[in-house]
């Protein structure tokens, strides 16, 4: 379990973020990851619309929160079932995945930072 972890964590660096190597690791199609990142399907089945900066800012949010959540979370799967699916009590309920399609991934990060060093939410 641990191989797949670290696989997942190496797909945030400085280059670009394969839309079809994030899907595979999330157990997911690229509508159901098109759908997560709240972009058209369109956007991440061709080359050059999945380098768009706001599709790879997307993956790259996305990514970034699962890796905080996963050591707490268990797996990068659970992980990624909490980001989609765990209303955040500081933001109305609103999910991470919510918030993230909202623009507001740092918020996020922020909140999880909080939570990691004892804050309340």
């Amino acid at each position: 379990m641990q191989q797949q972890s670290d696989a997942f964590f190496r797909l945030v660096g400085d280059g670009a973020i394969s839309a079809k190597s994030l899907a595979e690791q999330l157990r997911v199609n690229k509508t159901q990851l098109a759908d997560a990142l709240g972009v058209g399907a369109e956007s991440l089945r061709r080359q050059n619309r999945e380098r768009a900066a706001r599709v790879q800012t997307r993956m790259r949010d996305m990514i970034e929160i699962i890796n905080r959540v996963q050591p707490w979370a268990g797996t990068v799967n659970q992980a990624f079932a909490w980001y989609r699916s765990q209303g955040l009590p500081s933001f109305g309920g609103m999910t991470a995945e919510e918030l993230v399609k909202d623009g507001r991934a740092d918020a996020v990060k922020q909140y999880l930072a909080r939570i990691n060093i004892g804050g309340f939410a």
